[in-house]
Order: C-alpha cells, then sequence, then structure tokens
C-alpha cells in the first residue's frame, strides 16, 4: 500500500512534533560540542541524553560502542561526523522495520485483528486505517469487538461513518469472539476487502484477558484457517520503556505481525520506537502524531530519524 499523497505534510508535521526529542538531541549539543573534541565526556553525555530520550539502555550501548570505535579510528573528529555517525546508527536499526502494510487482494476479505493495552489509541488508530483504505477503493467492514467498554463501539461507530466503512456490531457486554466470528461470516459474504476487527484494550499483565485475546485469535482462525492476515499491536509512545514490555507480551500471546506508534506528538521522546525495532525487529506498518485522519501515516525510518534528530532533509 503507497503512501498517500499527504506524506510530505504528514513528515513535515512529524518534524515539529518531535521538536522535543529534536531539542534534546540536536540543540544541546550544538553548545556543548562549540569549541570542544570528540573525547570520553562527550560520549558519555551523548549516552546519557539517548537514555533519556527513551532509546533504551541496550540500543544505546550498542549505538555508542560503534561511535566510540569510530572515534578511536579517527574517523569522527567533530560534531557534524558525530552526528551524522549517530544519524546512521539509528537508520541500521530502524530501516529494517520500515515495512508498510500490504494488503493481499487474493486475501477476501483480508483480516486484520488489532490489539493494544487500553488508552493506546487503538480505535482511533482502526478508524484512520479505515478511512485509509476506504480512500483508496477498498470495501471495509469493521468488528467491533470491545464489547466491555461503550464507548469503544460508539467511537468505531462513527469512525465507519467518517470512513464510509461498514460495521458488525452487538449489544454491550456480548462475547467478543461471536462478535468477530459474525462480522468475518458477513465480510465472507458481502464480499468485503477487509476486515479489521478492534478488541478489548487490556493490560498485558492480565492473563486471563490475554488468554481472551488467544481465543480470540483461535475463532477467526476457524472460519478462515489462513487468518488473521495481520495482528497489529497499538502501543502509545508515551509509555516510554513500557510500550516494549507490552510489545514483548502481546508478541508470545498472539502473534503480532505490524506495529502501530501512536501519540508521537505530546510528550512522547521518540527514542522508544528505537528501542523497539532493536529488539522486537517486528515491522512498523503506521505511526500517529495526532487525532486527526491525516495524522497517520507509514512509517518511513530515514524521515523518523531526521525528524527525531533535526538532520538531514525530511519534507516540510
Amino acid at each position: 500500500m503507497s503512501a498517500d499523497s499527504g506524506s510530505t505534510s504528514f513528515f513535515g508535521r512529524l518534524r515539529d512534533r518531535l521538536a522535543r526529542s529534536a531539542t534534546k538531541l540536536t540543540g544541546d549539543f550544538a553548545s556543548l560540542f562549540r569549541g570542544r573534541k570528540i573525547d570520553a565526556e562527550l560520549l558519555d553525555e551523548l549516552e546519557t541524553r539517548l537514555i533519556g530520550a527513551d532509546v533504551g539502555v541496550t540500543a544505546t550501548q550498542e549505538i555508542l560502542e560503534n561511535l566510540r570505535a569510530g572515534v578511536a579510528r579517527r574517523e569522527l573528529g567533530d560534531a557534524d561526523a558525530l552526528m551524522a555517525a549517530l544519524r546512521t546508527q539509528l537508520l541500521a536499526v530502524l530501516t529494517p522495520c520500515a515495512k508498510p502494510l500490504v494488503i493481499d487482494r487474493a486475501r477476501k476479505p483480508f483480516v486484520i485483528m488489532v490489539v493494544g493495552v487500553n488508552g493506546s489509541g487503538k480505535t482511533t488508530s482502526i478508524g484512520k486505517l479505515a478511512q485509509r483504505l476506504t480512500s483508496s477503493g477498498r470495501k471495509v467492514l469493521l468488528a467491533a469487538g470491545d464489547t466491555f467498554r461503550a464507548a469503544a463501539a460508539e467511537q468505531l461507530d462513527i469512525w465507519a461513518e467518517r470512513s464510509g466503512a461498514e460495521i458488525v456490531q452487538q449489544s454491550g457486554g456480548s462475547d467478543p469472539g461471536a462478535v468477530i466470528f459474525d462480522a468475518l461470516r458477513s465480510a465472507q459474504s458481502r464480499g468485503m476487502d477487509v476486515l479489521i476487527a478492534d478488541t478489548a484494550g487490556r493490560l498485558h499483565g492480565q492473563t486471563h484477558l490475554m488468554e481472551e485475546l488467544k481465543k480470540i485469535r483461535r475463532v477467526i482462525t476457524r472460519v478462515d484457517a489462513a487468518a488473521p492476515d495481520e495482528v497489529l499491536l497499538v502501543l502509545d509512545a508515551n509509555q516510554g520503556q513500557n510500550a516494549l514490555a507490552q510489545a514483548r507480551e502481546f508478541h508470545a500471546a498472539v502473534g503480532v505481525t505490524g506495529l502501530v506508534l501512536t501519540k508521537l506528538d505530546g510528550t512522547a521522546r521518540g527514542g522508544v520506537v528505537v528501542a523497539i525495532a532493536r529488539d522486537m525487529k517486528l515491522p512498523i506498518r503506521f505511526i500517529g502524531i495526532g487525532e486527526q485522519a491525516g495524522d497517520f501515516g507509514e512509517f518511513d525510518a530515514e524521515a523518523f530519524v531526521d525528524a527525531l534528530l533535526g538532520t538531514g532533509n525530511a519534507p516540510k
């Protein structure tokens, strides 16, 4: 699925909204580097700043090890060279994970199961994805599988109307597996291109709720042995390293095939994307930088790194 025509402005806004991180990683260093050579003290300071930006201890140590080796080989003699090397290191981690979601037209319906914790932006991400798909001419059906929170179904219904998608929902408290079972049967009979199944937000440490997610996945498989085609995990970037813990547990439970990183506007420091990519090596399908439909776009590693660091020529 190609990036939409609004991608240029999207990454311009991404750069603006990661200004907090950019200041942390570059603005402070501009004065820090002035008149100084690259030495051990300066590299230690860079290490502290990276960890403070949620890049994580392990990823930061690996990046710094490579930078220190470059300094030892006398390849990094000034601040510009150091920043260019840091950019290269971040790209090496993120580029393999920049894999857009591809809807297989031979799979009809293409089934997307969406999971995540409460408040991660899951339902909103589903709505934005639905709008993206319907805009490309696909017939989309939404399954309101979050039957525990009435507001979730209402919110999904609003997005269905806004995006032109159709929706299957049942009364509050219904068995979520039954809702998604019925929705998949309906999608098959109506010739829908894509089914997006919402699930109740849950804390990754709640074992019984994670078991319910496994049950929902099994229900989908009983209707279509090849489904779900995609298991999207929505993560709130404001959660920092806790988002990484969530990714590990959801992946262990239901086999996550792609990630959506939301709320990269606001207070998120952005570096957690690097930590998750380094640890999980899962495809990052989309990122969200705000509430509007246009604040949702495919993940582009180079544009993201340039927005994070304030380097390069990311679109404005």
